[in-house]
């Protein structure tokens, strides 16, 4: 059952939290007013926020597929007094995800959603920023329904925080060092070369982490949330959900050669999260 008056979306995100230094002198300037800003959506809120401004533009008359202008709204987080920023970038979030779904649908099932002239506008507005030679990359990626296992390689247990109460603090998430996650990354991608070859988890995380690689500053934060998921899932559900471990040792596992083992973790995983995808079918 979910506790919000705002039914939150059922999705999981990575976000890469960029230091301050490593914005422009101009950019820097804009965040650090922000932070202060009494205005700007709570942490706790901006999930929320961000969402109920989506769905502002879709409910709108006729349906805005993007935003005019890209947001100028952020994740904020401070570590050891250091303000680190995750852009919100709905716009470019919003034309990558128009793109899919055009790419995915046939064009009569796509009018339905989106009119052809907002379609026709929000192509060419992504056209053209493509061909002005921007190359800012989305710092945030999203899955519905679930989780995909390369994500919790980049992490560790103890870098685990869970919140379970009603309402927007109902959390599940994991919170670390970009430099750290690439770590883990590499290791865990040779672990799975050696071991398993070219299978699809080993593409998935080779993926994930050109991501990382290209989209984070060095210094940046790398957290995994679990979003709207905690809403629909039981407290034994989430206290019992240990993902990461369970990806973590199984890795050390096939590194052993501990077939039996590799096999117990990852059927775990794959009831978990089998479980969770199948309530999207029961919804």
């Amino acid at each position: 059952m979910c506790h919000d008056s705002l039914v939150l979306p059922y999705t999981a995100y990575l976000r890469v939290y960029q230091p301050i230094h490593a914005f422009s002198p101009r950019d820097r300037g804009y965040w650090e007013e922000y932070a202060t800003s009494r205005d700007r959506p709570r942490r706790i809120n901006a999930l929320a926020a961000e969402h109920a401004e989506s769905l502002g533009r879709l409910v709108a008359t006729p349906p805005r597929a993007a935003p005019v202008e890209e947001s100028r709204n952020a994740y904020l987080r401070r570590v050891n007094e250091r303000l680190y920023v995750c852009p919100w970038q709905t716009r470019l979030r919003s034309w990558r995800a128009f793109t899919e779904f055009t790419e995915a649908m046939p064009a009569a099932v796509g009018a339905a959603f989106v009119p052809p002239p907002e379609a026709e506008r929000v192509q060419e507005d992504y056209r053209e920023w493509r061909d002005s030679g921007a190359l800012v990359r989305t710092g945030i990626l999203s899955s519905n329904w679930t989780v995909p296992i390369p994500w919790f390689v980049p992490f560790e247990a103890q870098e685990r925080c869970l919140v379970l109460s009603a309402g927007s603090t109902r959390t599940l998430l994991y919170l670390t060092r970009t430099s750290l996650a690439v770590r883990r990354l590499e290791h865990t991608l040779a672990v799975l070369r050696e071991h398993v070859g070219g299978s699809g988890v080993a593409t998935s995380t080779e993926n994930l982490l050109d991501w990382l690689s290209l989209t984070a500053h060095p210094g940046s934060l790398l957290e995994l949330d679990y979003g709207g998921l905690p809403h629909l899932l039981s407290d034994d559900h989430l206290s019992e959900d240990h993902s990461v471990a369970e990806v973590s040792g199984a890795v050390e596992a096939l590194e052993k050669g501990e077939a039996e083992r590799v096999l117990e973790l990852r059927e775990r995983l794959t009831r978990r999260w089998k479980s969770v995808r199948a309530l999207e079918h029961a919804n």
